[in-house]
């Protein structure tokens, strides 16, 4: 690298995109030399603001800038791993929107590409970096729940299709529904404050009952695609995990229940339980830990403030590179949660229970 400054590029300009290259350009160690994206005037004003001197609408001229360093993947789901393959091919780090890919086989293609790279390959994974969910994991750390032995997790959306008759609806372009897309964050959540327990097995239901019939998405969508309602609108997954305990997974974009948009988890452990419940992305009064004092139950709402989220993934993926101790950073735990995904569908297609890990 060039001084110890990372020059990064960007690919993909939604929300994802345009928050990571906010957060890139907070860095002081960190220029953003390249933009790569379809929408010309989105490209053109994004440029001119974070003075960004290389514009593309194809991502593969990105790719091609001397001097870079690092690339950012925020596109649609099928375009994960292509960009990330040639990107790594190249002696490129990569941070990368979740999911990883859209099948298990994708997602090992870029880890063993990142390994033979020898490049660092990180999933944002930014739900975990929300300051009520890094205050209950110290708690759990510390044992105040004991051992937490069963976790019920969930986002349901009441009328949130992301993008009807777009790539988000279309399971060629995306992959599925909410469970790769909101799924696998709360799957995430789950597994990182239970302490990355070995999932063995998975039963899971999918339903497309909203979907299909056009409802369920609330904001005005252009049919950009013209494409089908293609992949489920709620699905629920029952996962045992190694050393006996259970996690519960519930996830949709669209279902008959209060209105907005909610997640959280629900730990119950042998010395206490905890409990996250977000309401329309609300960053604080979320947490509440259950416990006894002097044999009476009590409640504690620990205070825990915003956290850092996205910019805290970006944040840590610069430092990691930067540090140059790369090797623990080939993408494996995300690969772990695309292998979950994938054997909840495969359950859901089958209607049986799928063996992970004896």
């Amino acid at each position: 690298m060039n001084d110890q400054i990372l020059k990064v590029g960007v690919v993909g300009l939604g929300y994802a995109g345009r928050t990571a290259l906010e957060a890139f350009s907070e860095l002081p160690d960190v220029q953003v030399v390249a933009l790569a994206g379809l929408e010309t005037d989105t490209l053109k004003s994004l440029g001119a603001k974070f003075q960004v001197p290389e514009l593309f609408e194809n991502w593969e001229d990105l790719l091609k800038v001397d001097g870079l360093d690092a690339v950012s993947i925020a596109t649609p789901t099928q375009l994960h791993a292509p960009i990330a393959l040639k990107a790594l091919a190249q002696g490129l780090h990569v941070l990368c929107e979740k999911p990883l890919a859209r099948t298990v086989a994708e997602g090992t293609a870029m880890v063993e590409a990142a390994n033979k790279a020898g490049r660092v390959l990180k999933v944002v994974f930014n739900h975990r970096e929300r300051g009520d969910v890094t205050v209950l994991k110290h708690q759990i750390d510390e044992g105040m729940l004991g051992r937490v032995y069963y976790a019920k997790a969930h986002w349901m959306r009441r009328n949130g299709i992301p993008g009807m008759g777009g790539w988000f609806t279309n399971r060629e372009l995306s992959g599925g529904g909410p469970l790769i897309d909101l799924g696998v964050h709360i799957l995430d959540m789950a597994l990182h404050l239970l302490g990355e327990p070995k999932v063995t097995t998975v039963s899971a239901s999918t339903f497309a009952e909203l979907g299909p019939r056009g409802r369920g998405s609330g904001a005005h969508v252009v049919n950009t695609l013209g494409s089908a309602f293609e992949v489920e609108d709620l699905a629920t997954a029952y996962l045992r995990l190694e050393g006996g305990g259970a996690l519960q997974l519930e996830t949709s974009w669209a279902s008959y229940r209060a209105p907005g948009d909610n997640f959280g988890i629900e730990l119950f452990g042998t010395e206490g339980g905890a409990k996250i419940d977000v309401q329309n992305y609300s960053p604080t009064d979320t947490l509440k830990i259950f416990t006894d004092v002097a044999g009476v139950p009590a409640e504690v709402k620990p205070a825990t403030g915003a956290g850092l989220g996205h910019r805290g993934v970006v944040s840590e993926f610069v430092a990691i590179v930067l540090n140059g101790d790369w090797t623990a950073h080939n993408g494996s735990e995300a690969l772990l949660r695309t292998q979950v995904i994938d054997a909840c569908y495969a359950s859901a297609t089958a209607g049986r229970e799928v063996v992970l890990h004896d």
